[in-house]
């Protein structure tokens, strides 16, 4: 089966076969991959051992691994093709919820500051770890729902921003 992965707006296509190969871009990956109980995975490559969480929620995948967070949309091959003659994948929205159940450890944005894509704007601790959340796009923070040491679950909106464009109608 193939699939189309896009990590941070890069596309990877994967490929696994019948005898559990796996092909990303083409090349042959050593993969060992087991589920250790709901979300928790292990994961085997190159000689290297890495626990993730892995979330799906409605198409829309977290991981998080070695402390950092990575948000993901995995499409099948009939679902890259309905998204192609639909135009594309769908643009960002300037919305950042808590992908886990957790607790604020600091808001790094300040509300009606610019902020980057890629720009952290909430520090969340979940599962001993703590994750950066960041800005999925270029903007002005519109409003923040969140203070250091509140606990949140997962998909609690903590962020809004609006794009530049947005703020320059206002």
């Amino acid at each position: 089966m193939r699939y189309v992965t896009i990590i941070n707006e890069r596309r990877f296509e994967i490929e696994v076969d019948n005898e559990g190969r796996v092909l990303i871009d083409g090349e042959e990956r050593d993969v060992d991959f087991l589920n250790l109980g709901g979300s928790l995975f292990s994961l085997i490559t190159k000689n290297k051992s890495f626990e993730a969480v892995i979330d799906d929620d409605e198409g829309k995948i977290a991981v998080m691994m070695r402390g950092r967070l990575f948000e993901a949309q995995v499409l099948d091959e009939r679902a890259m093709l309905l998204m192609q003659r639909r135009g594309g994948l769908t643009v960002a929205s300037g919305e950042v919820s808590a992908p886990m159940p957790g607790l604020i450890v600091e808001v790094t944005a300040a509300l009606g500051g610019a902020v980057a894509k890629g720009q952290t704007v909430i520090i969340l601790e979940s599962m001993k770890m703590q994750n950066e959340l960041k800005s999925p796009i270029d903007g002005v923070v519109r409003a923040i729902h969140a203070e250091a040491g509140q606990a949140v679950d997962k998909n609690d909106l903590l962020v809004e921003i609006k794009p530049p464009a947005a703020d320059e109608q206002t």
